[in-house]
C-alpha cells in the first residue's frame, strides 16, 4: 500500500510542476489551427507568414501525440505528450521554406507547411541569443561519449540477440538504452532515426504486428514479451545501423542551442507526462532506469544562461530532481532487477 502511495505520490507530483510550464504566449500572434485524428491533420495544407505562429493542436486521435514540424529529417519545433481529446498550444518562429507537419501515428501521412514571405530577424537571430560557449562545447562532449557508449552497448546487445543469448540480451537492454535516454534532446532532432531507434508500438497503425515498428522496443517485446527471438537479425541489425548512422550525425551537427537549453525541462516533463506510467518499457518495466537517464542527461543542462526562460527551465530540471526524490525515487545507479512494477 505504502509503495501504490509513494508511487501515485510521485506522478502526482511531477504532472503538477511540468503540465503547464513555459508555454504562455503573446495574444498578437497569429494562430492557425490544427486537428490530429487517426489518420491525418485538419488540415493537411497550411500556409503562415515568416516569422511566429501560434499553433493550436487539437488531439482527436485515441493515442497521446507528438506533434512535430520538420524541414527534411530534422525536428525544427515539437509540442509532445498531448493526450486524446486535449489541446495544446506550440509558437514557432519560422523561416520560409516548405515544412512538414507529423499527423499522430508514423504510419500516416505527413501534412505540409508553407512559411511564406521574407526571412524575419528575430528567426534569424534566434539561437544567435544564445552563446555557442563553453557551456555548449561541455554538453556536445557529453553527448558525444554518450553516444559513443550507446554504440558499443548497442553492438554487445544485438550481438546477444542474434546469438540466441535471450538472458543476457535482457541483461544489456536497460543499461544500453540509458545513454539513449540522457542524450534525447539530441538524437530527436533527427525524426527519422529517433523514430526507427526508440519508437513504440503504439505509433503504428498495427501496433507491434506493423513491419515498420523497429529499434529497442521491438526487441524489447520479443525479450520480455515472447521470451524469444526468433525472426529478430535483421531488426538487431537495423538497431546497429541506425545508432551508427545517429554517431556519425550527431559528430556533424552544430548543436542549436535552443535546443540544449530546453532539453532539461524537455526530459523531465516527458517523465511526468508519460514516462510515470510505465507505457514506454512496458515489457521489461525497466523504466526506472529511463527516469535515471532522463535526469542525468537534464543535470548536463542546468547553467547559467542568458535568457530568463532557460533560468526558468534549469529550476524546473532541479525542482524535478528533488521532488522526484522526494516521491521515493533516488538519483542512483540502478540494479537491473528494480522494475516500476516493483515499486
Amino acid at each position: 500500500m505504502m509503495n501504490h502511495f509513494r508511487r501515485n505520490a510521485l506522478q502526482l507530483t511531477l504532472a503538477a510542476l511540468f503540465s503547464s510550464a513555459f508555454y504562455a504566449q503573446a495574444a498578437d500572434i497569429p494562430q492557425v489551427k490544427v486537428t490530429v485524428t487517426d489518420k491525418q491533420c485538419e488540415p493537411m495544407n497550411v500556409t503562415v507568414k515568416a516569422g511566429k505562429t501560434q499553433f493550436i493542436i487539437q488531439n482527436h486521435s485515441q493515442k497521446a501525440l507528438e506533434w512535430e514540424i520538420l524541414k527534411g529529417v530534422m525536428v525544427v519545433e515539437e509540442r509532445e505528450n498531448i493526450a486524446p481529446g486535449f489541446t495544446q498550444k506550440l509558437t514557432a518562429n519560422l523561416q520560409p521554406g516548405e515544412y512538414d507537419m507529423t499527423c499522430g501515428l508514423l504510419t500516416n501521412p505527413k501534412g505540409k507547411l508553407t512559411v511564406t514571405g521574407e526571412a524575419t530577424k528575430d528567426a534569424a537571430k534566434a539561437d544567435a541569443l544564445l552563446s555557442l560557449g563553453e557551456a555548449i562545447t561541455a554538453y556536445k562532449a557529453y553527448v558525444t561519449a554518450e553516444t559513443a557508449e550507446l554504440v558499443s552497448g548497442t553492438k554487445a546487445f544485438t550481438d546477444a540477440v542474434k546469438a540466441g543469448d535471450i538472458e543476457k540480451a535482457k541483461a544489456l537492454y536497460a543499461p544500453t538504452r540509458q545513454h539513449y535516454e540522457r542524450i534525447e534532446p539530441i538524437a530527436e532532432l533527427f525524426s527519422d532515426l529517433d523514430g526507427s531507434i526508440d519508437a513504440r508500438e503504439d505509433d503504428y497503425e498495427k501496433k507491434a504486428e506493423d513491419p515498420k515498428f523497429t529499434g529497442f522496443h521491438r526487441l524489447e517485446k520479443a525479450l520480455f514479451g515472447d521470451n524469444s527471438v526468433k525472426g529478430m537479425d535483421n531488426y538487431a541489425d537495423q538497431l546497429n545501423a541506425d545508432v551508427l548512422e545517429l554517431q556519425k550525425r550527431i559528430s556533424e551537427l552544430a548543436f542549436p542551442p535552443s535546443k540544449v537549453v530546453g532539453g532539461a525541462a524537455g526530459l523531465i516533463e516527458e517523465v511526468a507526462a508519460s514516462k510515470i506510467s510505465g507505457e514506454e518499457d512496458r515489457y521489461s518495466h525497466t523504466d526506472l532506469w529511463d527516469f535515471q537517464a532522463n535526469i542525468d542527461g537534464a543535470q548536463k543542462n542546468r547553467r547559467p544562461a542568458a535568457s530568463a526562460a532557460a533560468e526558468r527551465e534549469q529550476r524546473a530540471a532541479g525542482e524535478g530532481g528533488r521532488q522526484l526524490q522526494k516521491s521515493g525515487y533516488h538519483s542512483q545507479q540502478i540494479p537491473h532487477q528494480r522494475r516500476l512494477r516493483d515499486l
